[in-house]
């Protein structure tokens, strides 16, 4: 809160005169002083003394001006309103200089938007010099004082308005600047507005703010012969938003969950007759309330970011969606919309959006704001991201049931290709939301767990959805992929025992649980027990997610024995040979291999989610510049990349726990120096790595854990169950 100082301007002006007097006659006087001094021969400190003096009053006297001159402007500008006291008239002065200049910069940005709102071309121009302030507290609650809910409102409709009258008039010149110029003071109000609306900053506007934009968003607004609603202005500012700062939670819970129910207001009754037997003959269209932009055919002229063209029906935008690119920057914005459940309903916003709404979603076809909005809510680690990738893999689930049956071969097909057509564009998304829950998996199918009431068939048939999207197949995999590195991670070293546990991470109860033969110390055989354990659990997810895949791909009518050119890139680049986020170095061969890979950020991600830790080792794999796996050019399906990914991670595994240090080194070409250390993977040749994993195998034993891997993971028994499928057996080549 700023605090303001009262000053009676006559007296003030007075003061900052006689303030610069003294500080000049200061000035001189120790001119002069110092020079009798010298003269004299004295010490000549009480003339440098003054000088100090004359300096510090000089600074506050400059100081006085400063303020002297935006106490005139202030005034000149009437931004700030005199006091009357029986002591005389005062002005009220903020103390600190910068909140003054927002408070007058705010206040004439304010009144330049309001004229921009009335048609004022000059002042839209105006506006813009403002720009770079909007980031200043005082300035935003200036500016959004002055221009209340109603001109935040009347704006981007002015805006809309003038763009249709130099279009009726065919003047392009005016159009493609009424078109920057919008731009522009629409990403100033966007920022503004999420700031003055957010509890948590400086430049929060107070609760009726919010109140007000419903309030006016509900409202009929006309300008010349059109009318529209408040919030189909108000969408061109959400669109417009680049996110910085996000809008906030307090901003969706009032004005983002009304516009939810306000849409379902206005088109219930008229998305229930395009559905019944006599409005289907008619194409059944869901039309969603299109933003002001969309209703008057000018696609993206105002919308940032956007090249300026022609204006057409193209790119249309809802409100609505136009809410979700609003939401999708912040995910306490979008738990905030999605997590609720209007009064009165029965579906929450999620099911809503995913099912009663989303014929106008795919009117539209930008999918793009929905998606991003629900990548954001749904991969977090807290539990309400959890609770909706939960409830959204349900919805979908339920959905996908009805599109998939058994083909004569047995294998997947389409039995409804328009119910799998009318998901397709939430299969991404979807992915992206299982990705980042990637362990719930696991539990599905090891542990006959659930997920929300998600069960290991309800999964199976989100999979089915969620792996038909190249992209999502790739998330998935990298997902898998974490997830079984963090389990081999939790290997212990060899020789862990109750006397070195503590030194080494690890409790005393850790060596009774990883002692298998009960000897009191954790052997290599103990190890390769826990190995084996865990080989076969991270393969039935490996060979869930992939089965599925092939089975999409040959329902598509797709080569399903093509690899995916991600896998192929992730082998090729030894993705699996990173270290574990939090996982402790025990082998002193390991240390060498690891190089300077290991602390470059990787501990800070624990706790992320599974698919963003894959993203980030992929571009710390991408630094090396190189791939390191010749194996993948030959790679003939995904089977065989995922095998080779985790031929990489149980390499990895028996090195960085030591498993490897006893054997002999010595003339391979992987090893450096003396005495022989591997060499950093970053600096290994393809044929060095290669002869490096066949090392492995021979001194490390992984080629039985490979195929155990392989086993499970070629079996298909468990997708046949829930997919109800009869899938031919597929051993495949493995190379």
């Amino acid at each position: 809160m700023t605090e303001f100082t009262g000053v009676k301007q006559p007296e003030f002006d007075t003061m900052a005169s006689k303030h610069t007097e003294a500080a000049r006659r200061l000035e001189e006087l120790a001119q002069a002083l110092h020079s009798e001094l010298q003269s004299a021969g004295l010490d000549t400190s009480p003339a440098a003394r003054l000088r100090q003096l004359a300096g510090r009053v000089t600074t506050q006297a400059e100081d006085l001006r400063r303020r002297q001159r935006l106490v005139h402007e202030l005034q000149r500008q009437k931004v700030t309103f005199g006091r009357s006291t029986p002591a005389g008239s005062f002005l009220e002065m903020p103390d600190d200089l910068d909140a003054a200049k927002g408070l007058l910069d705010g206040t004439l940005a304010g009144r330049a938007a309001l004229k921009a709102a009335y048609g004022d071309a000059k002042a839209l121009a105006e506006l813009e010099k403002y720009a770079s302030r909007s980031g200043d507290a005082e300035f935003v609650k200036a500016f959004l004082g002055a221009l209340g809910a109603q001109g935040v409102t009347r704006l981007p409709g002015s805006l809309a308005m003038q763009l249709r009258d130099a279009q009726v008039h065919g003047d392009r010149d005016r159009m493609a600047r009424i078109s920057s110029e919008g731009k522009k003071a629409l990403r100033m109000l966007s920022t503004a507005l999420a700031r003055g609306t957010d509890p948590k900053n400086p430049a929060y506007m107070g609760d009726d703010l919010l109140k007000e934009l419903v309030t006016e968003g509900r409202a009929e607004h006309k300008a010349g012969d059109t009318k529209y609603s408040g919030y189909q202005a108000q969408a061109l500012i959400w669109r417009a938003h680049d996110g910085k700062p996000p809008f906030s939670k307090e901003f969706m819970e009032v004005v983002g969950r009304d516009v939810i129910v306000y849409e379902n207001e206005q088109r219930k009754d008229e998305w229930a007759a395009g559905k019944d037997a006599l409005g289907r003959p008619f194409g059944g269209i869901q039309l969603p309330i299109l933003d002001l932009a969309g209703t008057l055919g000018f696609g993206t002229m105002l919308r940032p970011d956007s090249q300026a063209s022609s204006p057409d029906m193209k790119n249309q935008a809802s409100v609505v969606e136009d809410l979700f690119h609003a939401a999708k920057s912040s995910r306490e914005a979008s738990h905030a919309l999605l997590n609720h459940t209007p009064a009165g309903w029965k579906e929450s916003v999620l099911d809503y959006l995913l099912t009663t709404r989303w014929d106008a979603s795919r009117f539209l076809g930008d999918y793009k704001p929905i998606s991003d909005m629900l990548v954001t809510a749904t991969t977090g680690q807290d539990a309400t991201s959890k609770k909706l990738a939960a409830e959204m893999t349900k919805i979908l689930a339920d959905e996908m049931r009805g599109a998939f049956s058994k083909a004569d071969s047995g294998n997947l097909e389409i039995k409804n290709r328009e119910t799998f057509d009318r998901y397709a564009a939430l299969s991404y998304p979807l992915s992206r939301a299982i990705a980042a829950n990637i362990d719930q998996l696991s539990r599905l199918l090891l542990n006959h767990a659930t997920f929300g009431q998600v069960s290991a068939k309800d999964m199976s048939y989100a999979l089915a959805l969620a792996t038909s999207n190249d992209a999502g197949f790739e998330a998935l995999v990298r997902a898998q992929t974490e997830h079984m590195r963090a389990a081999l991670g939790t290997l212990p070293p060899v020789g862990l025992n109750a006397s070195n546990a503590e030194r080494l991470g690890f409790t005393k109860d850790d060596v009774k649980e990883f002692d298998f033969d009960g000897d009191g110390r954790v052997d290599k055989a103990d190890i390769m027990q826990f190995l084996t354990d865990r080989t076969v659990e991270e393969a039935r997810p490996f060979s869930h997610i992939v089965e599925i895949r092939r089975q999409v791909l040959i329902a598509q009518g797709l080569d399903d024995k093509k690899a995916d050119e991600a896998l192929k890139t992730m082998v090729g680049d030894a993705i699996g040979l990173l270290p574990v986020p939090g996982a402790k170095q025990v082998g002193q061969l390991a240390i060498g291999a690891f190089g300077d890979l290991v602390g470059k950020g990787y501990d800070k991600l624990a706790g992320t989610a599974y698919d963003a830790v894959a993203e980030h080792i992929a571009q710390q794999m991408s630094q090396r510049g190189r791939g390191l796996d010749e194996t993948h050019r030959t790679l003939g399906d995904n089977r065989l990349a995922v095998e080779r990914l985790a031929e990489q991670m149980l390499a990895s595994s028996l090195l960085n726990k030591g498993l490897l240090d006893e054997f002999s080194r010595r003339g391979e070409i992987f090893m450096t120096g003396t005495p022989p250390t591997i060499k950093p993977f970053a600096e290994m040749s393809p044929q060095e790595y290669s002869e490096f994993l066949r090392w492995v195998r021979d001194k490390g034993g992984s080629s039985g854990l490979l195929d155990r891997f392989g086993g499970t993971f070629r079996r298909t028994s468990e997708v046949d169950d829930y997919l109800g499928l009869q899938i031919p057996s597929s051993t495949g080549d493995r190379r």
